[in-house]
């Protein structure tokens, strides 16, 4: 396995976390809000520019954002490829 190929898995999976821990509903002072922090700095960068390409979806009262499943879709099909 290349070593490019290992960090878009790995960025892949550092996505996938950040939208299971953003399920969890936690405290300003909690350690899992630390590590929300942290994930939000590494995924930012790449999901704000992509989310005004592709804006939630509105569902009644709520929205769906699909930019981090498509991020994760294209990091899978860039890893496979490499």
């Amino acid at each position: 396995m290349s070593v490019l190929r290992t960090i878009v898995l790995a960025y892949a999976y550092v996505v996938l976390a950040r939208v299971v821990l953003e399920w969890i509903p936690v405290s300003y002072d909690h350690p899992l809000a630390r590590v929300r922090s942290v994930l939000r700095s590494v995924t930012d960068p790449v999901l704000v520019p992509l989310r005004r390409i592709i804006p939630p979806v509105r569902m009644g009262g709520t929205s769906l954002d699909l930019s981090p499943m498509i991020l994760m879709f294209v990091l899978f099909l860039v890893a496979g490829a490499l």
